[in-house]
């Protein structure tokens, strides 16, 4: 069966509303011949003649006068479904949100997005889910709307992508510790009992590497998936947590914070989601709310 030409239907809805090949002819900018043949068209497509002469005009026949109105709302939407974005009422917005987030940015920066948002679209609701890996389906099936973190390899080339911050490790002990008195130098932090961060709990951060042109290593007597759980056993113990400053300013209250003694590069967290939200004006809403947080957050 062949695909029927939708153009047809604009065509029909202005010969209905005029009544009238020349008419209809002019509204749409086209020569009377050209308007004839697309009634033509439209008698064959619809096998009925739609207009029948009466005296000197034309008249609907009963099957153009039950379609009138189902072909002007049909155009109506289509135009609706075709016109640009309307402005966005944040009032009215009713929509949930699912972000991908690593473990301590919803600690971190999640009391202030989520403050904006209940403000400004009190219909909204946030749903965030913990990152366990790098994989980007999430994004591409739609099951997740906004996701934060590192570029990688594994990073998907399509994706849309902004930075947020930069960030750097540090070491992070209890209160007491004896780190947290004296000259913090490569031998004395590498030599502590140390807590690893890793999410496939292979071990291996970017300290180690630091270390290693220095000749020394960690001992990390336990690892661990995330950044709050080191931080917790950290707090209880003379164990050491490395973790990202920015991303675990919250979780770090109460706790002696220092710069790694070992030079490690900065990382740079970002914001990744998919193309076909690039131009959705709530999702874009909610893109500006995040960085806005992450801004406030470093501000304050």
């Amino acid at each position: 069966m062949a695909t029927p030409d939708f153009n047809l239907l604009v065509t029909l809805d202005v010969l209905l509303a005029e009544g009238s090949v020349a008419g209809a002819a002019r509204r749409l900018r086209l020569s009377p011949s050209a308007m004839s043949r697309a009634l033509a068209r439209l008698r064959e497509t619809t096998g009925d003649p739609l207009l029948v002469r009466a005296g000197r005009g034309l008249v609907p026949t009963p099957r153009a006068a039950e379609l009138r109105e189902q072909v002007r709302q049909l155009v109506q939407d289509t135009e609706a479904v075709l016109r640009p974005a309307k402005r966005l009422r944040l009032k009215q917005l009713v929509r949930t949100f699912t972000l991908r987030t690593r473990e301590g940015f919803v600690e971190n920066f999640g009391p202030a997005l989520i403050a904006r948002v209940g403000e400004e679209a009190p219909g909204v609701r946030l749903c965030f889910v913990q990152k366990l890996d790098k994989d980007s389906a999430g994004l591409r099936d739609g099951t997740v709307d906004l996701e934060t973190g590192v570029i990688g390899k594994a990073t998907a080339p399509e994706l849309r992508v902004q930075a947020l911050f930069r960030d750097r490790f540090i070491g992070v002990v209890r209160t007491g510790h004896p780190l947290s008195q004296g000259e913090i130098t490569p031998s004395r932090y590498a030599a502590g009992r140390h807590l690893g961060v890793s999410r496939r709990g292979l071990g291996g951060e970017p300290v180690d590497q630091a270390l290693m042109a220095l000749g020394l290593e960690r001992k990390i007597v336990t690892i661990v998936g995330g950044f709050s759980t080191a931080l917790a056993l950290a707090r209880d113990s003379d164990l050491i947590a490395t973790v990202p400053e920015r991303h675990t300013g919250n979780l770090r209250n109460g706790m002696f914070s220092f710069p790694l003694p070992a030079a490690t590069p900065e990382i740079t967290v970002s914001l990744l989601w998919h193309p076909r939200l690039d131009a959705d004006l709530a999702h874009r809403w909610l893109r500006g709310c995040v960085r806005d947080a992450c801004v406030a957050q470093a501000a304050g």
